[in-house]
């Protein structure tokens, strides 16, 4: 009898534990055969990652995943083999009893949020005694073979790959979203908080030598561009020109067209913690918006990666991209910045193909879940 793993969600953070999440689900089903029902209390924020599911079913099957509907009145749930609770969300009090009441106690990780920082190896698989006599597991992805490594299916870097050597698979995926970039431009994304460094950007993308295509999915940033170009709101569809910059704003894609969208591009601005993974698997230069926290909390986060990633850059380079990464996560200026990282840009290209190919002789997170779980049997 196969494996049965329960992981909770609860949406706080526009899609980025829903999309982790969901990532993980469908890979421990498609790769590793197991059963897994995945709670969400918000499936509004879920479907447009899944096209085709249903926003108010109590239970449907997406992908192979039971996704259940995490109700405020919790009902009885005989508890899975496995309990992943995301990102420190709390299990509903009678869903922990029954796990208590197990005649052997399942497996209870809590999957923590993805940091480079030095004392998460110190912390991965330790265990956290609870009052009523439980275990729960803290478990740490990570960039480090010491930590839970990064989501990562198993085909990814292949199907990349050969997406991106295709120039008719990439074109024909383009003109799906309706984008036509002129000859030469270059084709870059932009998923992001709102960030005061945006029209000093925009600026520079616009006054450059290079034509530049940036591609925009629905988002929080759009009402920072609708206000750059002096409109009252930019709607999915619109192409907007300035100088030598073209934006257009397109839908919000399932996760698999995202990565699509990413491997098409010469340069990635994502955010959060699911885009920022799959755009370092894309391997092209990119930039990273952190969640913004209390007293700038998140910026030693950003170093940390920043001390990990940069490894391996001429020390002209490695100015440059941590310039870059700096001005636009510390609002400075963002212009010179990326004028400055453009002169480094086949060094940096090289690089971030050298990093993913680091990073993927590591196991992934799907692997050392399982593999956790078969050991503590």
């Amino acid at each position: 009898m196969k494996a049965t793993w329960d992981i909770f969600c609860s949406v706080v953070d526009n899609y980025g534990d829903i999309g982790v999440t969901w990532r993980l689900a469908r890979q421990l089903v498609a790769e590793h055969g197991l059963a897994v029902r995945l709670w969400v209390d918000d499936l509004a924020a879920f479907t447009p990652m899944c096209p085709g599911a249903d926003a108010t079913a109590a239970q449907q099957w997406q992908h192979g995943v039971e996704v259940r509907q995490w109700p405020a009145l919790w009902l009885p749930q005989a508890p899975g083999d496995v309990v992943i609770g995301a990102f420190a969300c709390q299990l509903p009090a009678a869903y922990v009893e029954a796990m208590r009441a197990c005649p052997r106690p399942p497996l209870w990780l809590n999957l923590e949020y993805l940091s480079a920082e030095d004392w998460v190896e110190g912390c991965h698989g330790l265990p956290s005694p609870q009052p009523n006599g439980l275990r729960k597991v803290f478990f740490f992805p990570g960039f480090s073979e010491n930590t839970g490594g990064l989501l990562r299916e198993a085909s990814l870097l292949a199907r990349r790959d050969a997406f991106q050597q295709s120039a008719a698979a990439r074109q024909a995926f383009l003109h799906g979203l309706g984008v036509n970039p002129e000859p030469g431009a270059l084709l870059a994304s932009l998923f992001a908080y709102e960030n005061p460094q945006l029209s000093n950007w925009l600026e520079a993308l616009a006054t450059g030598a290079q034509a530049c295509h940036l591609l925009v999915p629905q988002g929080r940033i759009v009402a920072g561009l609708s206000q750059w170009f002096g409109e009252a709101a930019l709607a999915v569809g619109d192409v907007r020109m300035r100088g030598a910059l073209t934006v257009q704003v397109l839908p919000f894609v399932s996760q698999d067209d995202f990565d699509r969208l990413l491997w098409c591009c010469d340069f990635n601005a994502v955010r959060g913690e699911d885009s920022f993974v799959r755009a370092q698997w894309a391997g092209q230069p990119m930039l990273w918006h952190i969640y913004v926290q209390d007293e700038n909390a998140h910026w030693e986060k950003l170093e940390a990666f920043l001390a990990h990633y940069r490894r391996g850059l001429s020390d002209e380079a490695d100015a440059a991209l941590l310039a870059l990464w700096r001005a636009w996560n510390m609002d400075c200026d963002m212009a010179q910045a990326w004028q400055a990282a453009r002169q480094h840009w086949p060094e940096l290209q090289a690089h971030a193909r050298r990093w993913a190919a680091r990073q993927a002789t590591q196991p992934d997170l799907a692997m050392t879940l399982v593999q956790f779980y078969r050991n503590w049997l």
